[in-house]
C-alpha cells in the first residue's frame, strides 16, 4: 500500500497540517502500517491499535517537545514515533540498532522519558509539570496512562501528590481506559454531561463565573464555596463516583478515545481548565485489525506473525509453558499450592492454571511489591504460594523480598521468566539483575536449570526439599540443545567432560549449552576442558567450587551482570580456599545491552561458543 500522508510527517507540525477531512485516511495509513510491521518484527501491537486517534490528536492539540507527552510504559508510543518524523527508520522497531519498541530519551527529543516499566509515567509527569511551574513556563505535561497501570499502587500516589498541586499546574492525565471498567454506565444524563464538560467554552465560562462571584463583598467567597459543594454532590449522585476530583483533579469523561474530533475537543477543553486534569477515555485495544480485537492479550505482545492467519511464526514449547503444566500438575495433587501473576498471566505460562484453578490463581495486577507479600501472607496461613513474574518486573519487589520473605523464613517461591537477554525488547526488560540483587538476600536459595527436566526437578525441590523462600530462574523461549551424553544428577551441581582437565568452564542456565559447545571445539584445537554446571547458585555448593582446584585456568561464564554476580561470589570461594591459578569472568560488566536477538546478544557479551572459545584461546595464546 503507498501511503498519503505518513512519508509526508517528519514532524508534529505537519500533523496539524493535515485537513479535518483527512484525518481518516491518515490514521487508516496508520493501522495499516502497525499491522505490517509488527507482523514482520513482532512487538505490542494491540495497544498501539488502541491509542491511533488519541496519538493524531495529542499532536494535533499540542506542541512536542515543548509540551512534554509522556506514555506509560511506553509500549504504546509506535504511533507517536510515526507522527514524530520516524516514519523513514520505523521498519527498524525492535531490530538490532533500529528504532526501540519503547520511549528512548536518546533516540528522540519527543521521547521525554525512557519506557519499560508500568505506573510510572504519572510521577514523571508531575515532577516536569512542577518545575515548568517553578519556572513560569507555560507548557503542558500530558501522562496517558492504561487503565491496567491503575493496578498498580504507584499510581496513586502520584494522584494523591499531583492532585494538590492546584492553579497553574499544566498536568493533563489521560485514563486510556481499553479493558476495566473503571466508570458505571451512567446513562444518557451523565453522557450529555461528559459532552458539556469536554467543551472549552465550558471551563472558559466557568472560570469567570467563579471570578465574577469571588468579588461579591462579604457573600462571595462562601456562596463559591457553596456553590462548589452542591455541585459536588449533583455529580455523586450522577457519575456515582468522583474520586479523582475528591483527589484534586478535574475530572472530564468518558469520552470515545476513537473520535478524534471528540478528542481534539477535550483536549482543548483541559488546556481551558489551568488546572490538573483527568481525561477518562474508551478505546478498542486491538482496534483495526480482528485477530488483534478477539485476543488483545495474545497481541499484547507477540512475536512475527501471519497476516492473514494471525497465528505466530514461532513454534514449540517455551519454558513458560513448561512451567505452567508443571504446576497443573502439581496443584492437582497438592491442594496447596496457589499462583500469583502480576497481569502476566498468559506471559509466564499460567493461562490454563487460571481456568483448571480459579480459586487458587490470583493476578493481583501490576502490583509486584503487593504479590510478594501477598503471598507471603499466603504461606504464613499455610499455602504453598509461587509467584510468576518476569525478572525485569521482580525488580521492583526487592524490598518485600527482603522484608517479607527472607527475613521471615517465609516459603515464597519465585518462578522468575525471562531471567537473561530477552531479546528485542531490549535494555528495559533484560534479566540480567535478579541473580545479582537475590544473591545479597539471606536465607533465599536460587536454582537456574537449564533444561526442562531440570525445571520440574528444582520446583520439586523448592516446594517441598528447601527451607524458606526460594527462585527458580528461567530463559526466555524453548529448551537448549544438550550433549547426548550428559548425564544430570539433578544436584546441586553436575561436571561435563574430563575432571582431570587443567582448564575448567564454570557457568550456570542456559549457558551451560554453549559451554558445552565450546568445550568440544576446544577438544578439536587440542585443548582439554571440563564444565562445571551451577544449577544451585545460591548457595553455591563448596564441592562445586572444590572440583577445579587442580585447574591452571578457571573461565566463569555468567549471562547476567558481573557486579555483585555469582561468578565473584565463586572466585571469592575459590581464593578462600587459595587457590593460586587464573581465574576469568565473562559477564554482563555494568552495562545496559541494547535490543538485539538473543543468539546476537551471546554473541556480543562472548557468551555463545563462539565467544567461549575466544576468550580461552585468546588467554592460552598469552600464556
Amino acid at each position: 500500500m503507498e501511503y498519503k500522508y505518513l512519508p509526508e510527517i517528519k514532524s508534529p507540525a505537519d500533523v496539524k497540517k493535515i485537513p479535518e477531512e483527512k484525518l481518516p485516511e491518515l490514521i487508516s495509513e496508520i493501522r495499516e502500517e502497525l499491522i505490517k510491521t509488527v507482523s514482520e518484527n513482532g512487538g505490542h501491537l494491540a495497544s498501539n491499535l488502541g491509542v491511533v486517534e488519541l496519538s493524531v490528536a495529542l499532536h494535533r492539540v499540542f506542541n512536542s517537545p515543548n509540551d512534554k507527552i509522556i506514555w506509560d510504559v511506553g509500549h504504546q508510543c509506535y504511533v507517536h514515533k510515526l507522527l514524530t518524523g520516524r516514519f523513514d527508520d520505523f521498519e527498524t522497531i525492535r531490530c538490532p540498532g533500529g528504532l526501540s519498541g519503547f520511549t528512548r530519551r536518546y533516540e528522540s527529543e519527543h521521547d521525554i522519558m525512557s519506557g519499560g516499566h508500568s505506573s510510572v509515567a504519572l510521577s514523571a509527569a508531575y515532577g516536569i509539570a512542577a518545575a515548568n511551574k517553578i519556572k513560569h513556563k507555560k507548557d503542558y505535561t500530558i501522562a496517558v496512562v492504561g487503565d491496567g497501570a491503575f493496578t498498580g499502587g504507584m499510581v496513586y500516589e502520584a494522584l494523591n501528590n499531583a492532585g494538590r498541586a492546584g492553579t497553574g499546574t499544566r498536568l493533563i492525565v489521560i485514563l486510556n481506559d481499553n479493558e476495566m471498567s473503571i466508570s458505571k454506565n451512567v446513562g444518557a444524563l451523565a453522557r450529555y454531561f461528559a459532552t458539556i464538560r469536554a467543551n472549552p467554552g465550558y471551563f472558559k465560562m466557568k472560570a469567570r463565573t467563579e471570578s465574577a462571584i469571588n468579588r461579591i463583598p462579604f457573600v462571595g467567597k462562601p456562596l463559591a464555596k457553596g456553590i462548589f459543594n452542591l455541585k459536588t454532590h449533583i455529580k455523586n449522585l450522577i457519575y456515582n463516583s468522583t474520586m479523582f476530583e475528591d483527589l484534586g483533579f478535574r475530572y472530564m469523561g468518558p469520552i470515545d478515545g476513537h473520535n478524534v474530533n471528540q478528542l481534539c475537543a477535550a483536549l482543548e477543553a483541559a488546556v481551558e481548565a489551568n488546572y490538573p486534569v483527568l481525561l477518562h477515555i474508551n478505546t478498542v485495544k486491538g482496534k483495526g485489525y480482528e485477530f488483534a480485537e478477539s485476543k488483545p492479550d495474545v497481541f499484547h505482545g507477540i512475536s512475527a506473525f501471519d497476516l492473514v492467519s494471525g497465528e505466530p511464526v514461532f513454534s514449540g514449547t517455551s519454558f513458560s509453558e513448561q512451567m505452567g503444566q508443571f504446576m497443573i500438575n502439581a496443584a492437582q495433587k497438592d491442594k496447596r499450592i496457589c499462583c500469583i501473576t502480576a497481569a502476566m498471566s498468559l506471559g509466564t505460562g499460567l493461562g490454563s492454571f487460571a481456568e483448571k484453578f480459579p480459586d487458587r490463581f490470583f493476578d493481583v495486577g501490576i502490583a509486584e511489591q503487593h504479590a510478594v507479600t501477598f503471598g507471603a501472607g499466603l504461606s504464613a496461613g499455610g499455602m504453598l504460594p509461587v509467584f510468576a513474574v518476569y525478572s525485569t518486573f521482580l525488580q521492583r519487589a526487592y524490598d518485600q523480598i527482603i522484608h517479607d520473605c527472607a527475613m521471615q523464613k517465609l516459603k515464597v517461591v519465585f518462578a522468575i521468566d525471562r531471567a537473561g537477554f530477552v531479546g528485542a525488547d531490549g535494555e528495559s526488560h533484560h534479566g540480567i539483575f535478579d541473580a545479582a540483587f537475590l544473591n545479597t538476600v539471606p536465607d533465599i536459595t536460587v536454582m537456574s536449570p537449564a533444561s526442562f527436566a531440570e525445571l520440574n526437578s528444582c520446583f520439586v525441590k523448592a516446594l517441598y526439599h528447601t527451607e524458606g523462600p526460594v527462585a527458580v530462574r528461567y530463559p526466555r523461549g524453548i529448551e537448549p540443545e544438550l550433549p547426548e551424553d550428559f548425564v544430570n544428577s539433578f544436584g546441586d551441581f553436575d561436571v561435563y567432560g574430563n575432571e582431570n582437565s587443567e582448564i575448567a568452564i564454570v557457568t550456570y542456565g542456559r549457558c551451560f549449552s554453549e559451554a558445552c559447545k565450546a568445550q568440544k571445539e576446544l577438544h578439536e584445537k587440542g585443548i582439554d576442558s571440563f564444565v562445571v554446571k551451577l544449577n544451585t547458585i545460591k548457595p553455591i555448593n563448596d564441592e562445586a567450587v572444590r572440583k577445579v582446584l587442580g585447574c591452571r585456568n578457571v573461565y566463569f561464564f555468567e549471562e547476567g551482570q558481573r557486579f555483585g554476580g555469582i561468578g565473584e561470589t565463586y572466585c571469592d570461594k575459590l581464593y578462600k580456599y587459595s587457590y593460586k591459578g587464573k581465574v576469568k569472568i565473562t559477564a554482563v560488566n555494568g552495562v545496559f545491552p541494547t535490543q538485539n536477538s538473543v543468539s546476537g546478544l551471546l554473541k556480543a557479551y562472548k557468551l555463545d561458543k563462539d565467544g567461549m572459545v575466544k576468550v580461552i584461546c585468546e588467554d592460552k595464546t598469552g600464556e
